[in-house]
């Protein structure tokens, strides 16, 4: 079955598949499936022509991949460029909504980098350190 420019696993059931769509999650399957009148246990091969129609006319009131991607992008973009508060963590590569990034928020910050304190044998390589050399 394929949505939105997508192909649904076939050995998944209904309701799970249709999450690895971008712009549909667990909480809006469950209308949709009711909407098209889908039973959620049942695989996506075992769908029939009639009920795969259903579901891609319950679908279409949603934006979906391409459409939410450029949507999502745009208020990005604006929001850097008023210079909002989010704007400027998103254009900094950190968390946009009141994390903290002390402790945590490694996925969004990336490796962590060691800034001031030098280990002995590499300030020994790089002559600053004075007292190991002079023995």
């Amino acid at each position: 079955m394929r949505i939105a420019g997508y192909n649904l696993p076939d050995t998944k059931r209904v309701d799970i598949a249709l999450t690895y769509v971008y712009g549909i999650g667990r909480r809006n399957v469950v209308g949709i499936l009711k909407k098209a009148g889908v039973e959620s246990f049942k695989r996506v091969n075992v769908l029939s022509e009639e009920e795969q129609k259903r579901i891609q006319n319950a679908l279409e009131t949603y934006k979906l991949e391409g459409d939410l991607r450029a949507e999502v992008s745009t208020d990005i973009k604006r929001l850097k460029e008023i210079s909002s508060y989010r704007g400027t963590r998103h254009s900094k590569n950190l968390p946009a909504r009141g994390q903290r990034t002390r402790s945590n928020a490694r996925t969004k910050r990336g490796k962590r980098v060691t800034i001031g304190a030098i280990k002995k044998e590499v300030a020994v390589k790089l002559g600053i350190d004075k007292k190991e050399e002079g023995k």
